[in-house]
């Protein structure tokens, strides 16, 4: 079987990274930074001869994967699917206004409850449904390709550790896998029960423009 490789990209620094609030499903454009994080990017999976490239739907995403399109020319599929998490009521607040504001949605958040479901928003699993389902009829469909997509934080913590089957029915309590701005997870899937983890959080290609500030900017 042909192996395929999968990267999954965290977006460059946005807006709402600059502001400490939550992201969630807002338009917050990129950053001055985001985009320079996004162009060196974009130059770094250029050279790992890239066939696919998909992103959410969402402005700082898709900033982010438009370089790496131009550069190539291979074409941009955005989707819903690789949306972060709705936040609901949370979204557009800091850490500390979601606390004193909605203390259970904001508790179980931190926890990493994956059933919990924010109000006027989503649970983990939810979001896991929608990310995994989408990741899982690409791989069908590119197998053998080299494939970028474009996506944020949470569902990228959570794609991974469903990857490295980490959740499970019962699973309710996740770790945290960190993925900062730009940031690469590498995969290689070399069959259905085959799958190996080449690097997490790879943001060597930002130690210039970024410096030792590579882990800033968590929230979504």
């Amino acid at each position: 079987m042909a192996v395929t490789r999968l990267y999954l990209l965290r977006h460059g620094q946005s807006g709402g990274n600059l502001s400490g609030t939550f992201g969630g499903h807002s338009d917050t454009p990129l950053s001055e930074l985001g985009v320079r994080q996004a162009e060196v990017t974009a130059e770094v999976l250029k050279q790992k001869g890239v066939d696919v490239l998909y992103s959410s739907d969402l402005p700082r995403a898709v900033q982010t994967a438009q370089p790496l399109a131009e550069i190539t020319g291979i074409e941009l599929n955005k989707t819903f699917a690789f949306r972060e998490r709705d936040v609901g009521v949370l979204e557009g607040l800091t850490f500390e206004e979601s606390r004193e504001k909605y203390p259970d949605d904001y508790f179980a958040l931190v926890k990493r409850d994956i059933n919990h479901v924010i109000t006027e928003g989503e649970s983990y699993r939810q979001l896991l449904k929608r990310g995994a389902g989408a990741l899982k009829e690409i791989l069908r469909t590119h197998a053998g390709k080299r494939i970028v997509i474009v996506s944020h934080t949470g569902t990228i913590c959570y794609l991974t550790l469903d990857m490295i089957g980490a959740i499970t029915r019962s699973t309710r309590f996740t770790p945290w896998i960190v993925t900062s701005n730009c940031g690469i997870n590498t995969f290689e899937i070399r069959g259905r029960r085959n799958t190996r983890v080449m690097a997490l959080n790879d943001t060597r290609h930002l130690a210039e423009i970024t410096g030792n500030d590579s882990f800033a900017s968590g929230k979504s």
